[in-house]
């Protein structure tokens, strides 16, 4: 397998608080790696240094094979690499068709306007969002406006995708169709950092799992090997119980 995405060593602080410590790992190709912690531990930091919103203080930040280190988020979305936000930013006045057309029209193919607007209909569609193509964003459900964050990453053909939180604030049923549209997104070829706190979600989509605390990584490995890490369930599961119950969902 081939490593689409590699952080060395990497270190963010903010005045004295040291939000990302000494930080690597490895993102393969087609891969979903899941992204846990307590509240705090720097989960969406690390999103922010990926993607050029914030500048590290120190290590390297490598996206297929080139340094993006420091790199504006325009510019590191024209190379291939789209976010979601934990808190969801729709340009609310606009409709449904017009938001995705914006994220078409800043991605990887540069694309006309025509061509952005094809673009934008096609990932509307495949999150579910035919129907509400000229609903103004304002106007959507929290589930529509999670689907609308996605879709507008999705316009901009990624070939990486981080995904912050796109399951909180979803009921059971909306949880599950978003769960297939991620697989539907592997199934497409495009690599996925998820950060959740759903956890039977993330162990269920995850092929490896990372778990932050304090800025630092605490465990790696496979979902059933995290949710067995005494570290883990003494930091952030906080219950054996938890973890067993995890760990028999996954298996079946």
């Amino acid at each position: 397998m081939t490593a689409i995405l590699e952080v060395y060593d990497l270190g963010k602080s903010f005045g004295g608080l040291r939000a990302v410590n000494r930080l690597g790992f490895a993102i393969e190709e087609h891969e979903i790696l899941g992204l846990i912690g307590p509240n705090g531990a720097g989960k969406s930091t690390l999103f922010n240094l990926i993607n050029g919103v914030f500048a590290p203080d120190s290590g390297r930040i490598k996206f297929r094979g080139v340094d993006i280190t420091g790199v504006s988020p325009d510019r590191v979305a024209r190379q291939g690499l789209a976010r979601t936000h934990q808190i969801v930013q729709p340009l609310e006045a606009m409709t449904v068709l017009e938001n995705c057309t914006v994220g078409a029209c800043f991605g990887r193919e540069n694309l006309s306007r025509a061509r952005a607007q094809q673009a934008a209909l096609e990932a509307a569609v495949f999150v579910g969002l035919q129907d509400r193509l000229d609903t103004l964003a304002a106007h959507l459900t929290v589930a529509g406006k999670k689907r609308l964050e996605l879709a507008r990453a999705l316009a901009a053909r990624p070939v990486l995708l981080l995904l912050d939180e796109v399951l909180a604030g979803l009921n059971p049923v909306e949880v599950e169709r978003m769960i297939d549209v991620i697989r539907r997104l592997r199934e497409r070829g495009i690599t996925i950092l998820i950060i959740e706190h759903l956890m039977q979600a993330i162990m269920s989509l995850s092929d490896r799992i990372i778990v932050l605390n304090h800025g630092q990584k605490l465990a790696e490995g496979g979902p059933v090997d995290v949710a067995n890490d005494p570290a883990v369930i003494e930091a952030y599961l906080g219950d054996p119980a938890l973890a067993a119950q995890l760990l028999g969902q996954r298996r079946a």
